[in-house]
C-alpha cells in the first residue's frame, strides 16, 4: 500500500545504464559486496545481547532523547481544526552499544470505532510497551532475510532470474528479471496492483502478479514496488515447500525467541487497531492485516503482514547489529548481513538500497541517515532505523491510521525520534574540550564571527571540521572588510583523503562521521571572519562543528581559538564539551 510513508519521487532513472545493475562475484553463495566509498561495516560481539540502561550509563545526553519523547507525544493531540491526530499513540524504543537506553509508551492502542467515532473513555485501549502493530512494508525486511538465507545456502543465485525457480514468472517479458532487482527495487515493476479487487482468490491473484508486464527495461529504473516482495514471497513458499509464515517463524523469529512476531496475531487485544474501512467493509480493522492485498492473500504476504512489538524489533535490530546472531541464534552469517547493508543502487542517486533494507534515506532517518544506516518504514506508521557506525537503532511503532489513512504525513514524527538518538551521542571535540556547534534546527541561519587584523603580506587560516548535513544545508566561510555591511566567500580547502578545494566558500555533505582539516588564505586588512550555516526547512543531520581554529600571519599568531573562545560572537552556534 503506498501513501504518505514515504516522500513521492519519480522513478530513478540509471544514468548510462541499458540493462541490469553491476554483477558481482558469488563467494560462498552470497555476492561480494562492491566498493561505494563508505566506511566498513562495524558489528558488535556475537555474544552481545541486550540489557537496559539509562542513557548516561552508555554515554549518551539524556537531554535530546527526552525531547524527541516529548516531540512524538506532542503528535497524540489534533493540530488546529483537524477531526484527528496525526496518531492515537505510539510506542518508541531506543538502544545504543547493546542496550535499551529508552522505551515509552503513549496515547491509544484503541481510540475510535465505527465511522472513526471517538469512542468512550471506558472503551479504550491504552497503549503499551507490549503493544503489537501491523508492521505494513516493514514485513518486507522479514521476507528478505528469508530470501537470503536461501542465497546463504546456495539454493538461490542473486543474480539468477527469477523465472528459474518460478518458470511462471517470465510471463509478460519477465525472464530476465533477477532475485536482486527484486530486492532492491530495480526490477521494472509497477509500483501496485489492486489484487483484492480485481482478482477474486489468493490463487488469481498470485497468478495477476506472475503473468504481470513490466513497466520499463529491468535494471534501468527504481520504483518502489509490492510486486517485488509478493514476487520473492513466493519463491521462498516454493523452495521451503510451506507457507511464508511458517518460513519466518522457523528460521528467523523463532531462533531470535521473537514471541509476540508473525502473521495473523492471536493476542488482539494487545494489538493496537488500523482503519476504519467501508471499502472493503472491513469495519475497524484490528488483529488483521490492514493492506488490503495482503488480507486478500490470507494475511500472510511477502510484501506486508507481519505483526510485531518495539521489544522483538529490539531484538531483530540487534541481531542484525551482531552480524546475524544474538544468543547461540545465528540467522544469518556475517557476510549477509554486510551485503544486505551495503548499497548496490549506485546507479539511482538518492535511492541507496541493500537487499531489502533501504540506506542513507534522511526522510525518515533524519541525523542517524548515513552510507551503513539500514531501515525500512510502514504505511500504517512504523519505521526501523539501525545505524551500524554507532550501534544504534531507533524503532517507532505508531497506529497512524486510526481511524483514517487521512490525518498526514508520520514522516516529522520518525526524523524527530531519530534526531533524538543520534544527538543524544553527540560529537567529541577534535581538540582540547570544546568545540562550536552550529545547532539543529530546521530552517534557520547560524553564523560564528570573530575579527582579524591581517598583515599586508596575507596570513592563513586553519580549522578542524565536522560535516554532517544535507546536500542544500550549507556551510558558508566568509569575510567582511567593511565591518559586516557585506560580505564575500572565502575559499577553502578540505583534507580528508584527498583535499577537495571549496572555491565558492561553501560546503555541505554527510556520511564520513569523522573530523577533517579546512584551509584558507587570509587576505590582509582589518577583517571580520565567520562561518555561517543556513538550514532549509527540512531534513537534518548531525550538524557543522567547528575546532581547533588558528590564524597566523609571518612570524605572528593571529587567533588560537582554543586558548580564546571569548573571541567569538555566536548566534545559534554553542561551545559544545566532552
Amino acid at each position: 500500500m503506498r501513501g504518505p510513508e514515504r516522500p513521492r519521487r519519480r522513478a530513478g532513472v540509471a544514468a548510462g545504464l541499458v540493462a541490469g545493475l553491476l554483477v558481482v562475484p558469488v563467494v560462498q553463495g552470497v555476492s561480494a559486496a562492491a566498493d561505494d566509498g563508505g566506511p566498513a561495516v562495524r558489528f558488535m560481539p556475537p555474544s552481545t545481547t541486550l540489557t537496559t540502561a539509562d542513557p548516561a550509563d552508555v554515554g549518551l545526553d539524556p537531554a535530546p532523547i527526552e525531547a524527541a519523547v516529548a516531540q512524538v507525544r506532542a503528535h497524540e493531540v489534533p493540530a488546529g481544526s483537524a477531526r484527528y491526530p496525526l496518531y492515537p499513540g505510539a510506542v518508541g524504543l531506543m538502544g545504543h552499544d547493546g542496550a535499551i537506553v529508552r522505551t515509552d509508551a503513549s496515547g491509544w492502542a484503541v481510540a475510535y470505532g465505527d465511522q472513526g467515532a471517538p469512542l468512550p473513555d471506558d472503551q479504550r485501549v491504552p497503549m503499551r510497551e507490549d503493544t503489537i502493530f501491523d508492521l505494513a512494508s516493514v514485513s518486507k525486511l522479514f521476507t528478505s532475510i528469508a530470501v537470503v538465507q536461501l542465497v546463504e545456502e546456495g539454493r538461490v543465485g542473486l543474480d539468477e532470474p527469477l523465472a528459474t525457480y518460478l518458470p511462471e514468472f517470465a510471463a509478460g517479458g519477465k525472464e530476465e528479471v533477477t532475485v536482486r532487482q527484486l530486492l532492491t527495487h530495480t526490477s521494472g515493476f509497477v509500483a501496485w496492483l489492486p489484487l483484492w479487487s480485481a482478482y477474486p482468490d489468493r490463487e488469481s491473484r498470485i497468478a495477476a502478479v506472475m503473468a504481470q508486464p513490466l513497466d520499463a527495461p529491468p535494471g534501468t529504473r527504481y520504483l518502489y514496488s509490492d510486486l517485488n516482495l509478493i514476487s520473492l514471497g513466493v519463491l521462498v513458499e516454493r523452495l521451503r515447500g510451506e507457507p511464508l509464515d511458517q518460513a519466518v517463524a522457523d528460521r528467523i523469529t523463532g531462533p531470535l525467541g521473537m514471541t509476540d512476531t508473525g502473521y495473523n496475531p492471536t493476542a488482539v487485544d494487545r494489538t493496537a487497531a488500523t482503519e476504519y474501512q467501508a471499502s472493503p467493509a472491513r469495519g475497524v480493522v484490528r488483529g488483521e492485516v490492514h493492506d488490503e492485498n495482503a488480507w486478500s492473500l490470507g494475511g500472510v504476504a511477502g510484501h506486508a503482514g507481519v505483526f510485531s512489538t518495539a521489544g522483538d524489533l529490539a531484538v531483530l535490530s540487534q541481531a542484525l547489529l551482531n552480524g546475524g546472531r544474538y544468543g547461540t541464534a545465528r540467522i544469518l552469517s556475517p557476510a549477509s548481513v554486510r551485503l544486505m547493508v551495503t548499497d548496490v543502487n549506485g546507479a539511482f542517486p538518492g535511492d541507496a538500497h541493500g537487499l531489502g533494507f533501504e540506506l542513507d534515506q534522511r526522510w525518515y532517518m533524519d541525523a542517524m541517515s548515513g552510507p551503513r544506516t539500514a531501515g525500512h518504514t510502514g504505511y500504517t506508521g512504523t519505521s526501523i532505523v539501525i545505524d551500524f557506525d554507532t550501534h544504534s537503532f531507533a524503532i517507532l511503532l505508531t497506529n497512524r491510521v486510526h481511524p483514517s489513512r487521512d490525518s498526514g504525513s508520520i514522516n516529522p514524527a520518525r526524523r524527530e525520534w531519530a534526531h533524538g538518538l543520534a544527538h543524544a551521542q553527540g560529537v567529541e571535540p577534535h581538540r582540547g574540550n570544546d568545540a562550536w556547534f552550529s545547532g539543529d534546527e530546521d530552517a534557520t541561519t547560524s553564523t560564528l564571527t570573530t575579527s582579524l587584523d591581517v598583515p599586508a603580506t596575507g596570513g592563513r587560516l586553519a580549522f578542524d571540521l565536522y560535516l554532517d548535513t544535507e546536500e542544500t544545508d550549507l556551510l558558508h566561510l566568509e569575510t567582511s572588510a567593511d565591518g559586516g555591511a557585506t560580505w564575500a566567500p572565502l575559499p577553502f580547502t578540505v583534507r580528508d583523503r584527498g583535499p577537495v578545494d571549496r572555491p565558492d566558500g561553501t560546503t555541505s555533505g554527510s556520511g564520513t562521521r569523522r573530523w577533517a582539516q579546512a584551509r584558507a588564505p587570509l587576505p590582509p586588512g582589518d577583517l571580520e571572519l565567520r562561518w555561517r550555516v543556513v538550514t532549509d526547512p527540512l531534513y537534518l543531520g548531525r550538524g557543522v562543528l567547528v575546532d581547533d581554529v588558528v590564524a597566523r600571519a609571518k612570524g605572528a599568531l593571529l587567533l588560537d581559538g582554543e586558548a580564546s573562545p571569548e573571541a567569538f560572537r555566536a548566534d545559534g552556534w554553542r561551545l559544545v564539551s566532552r
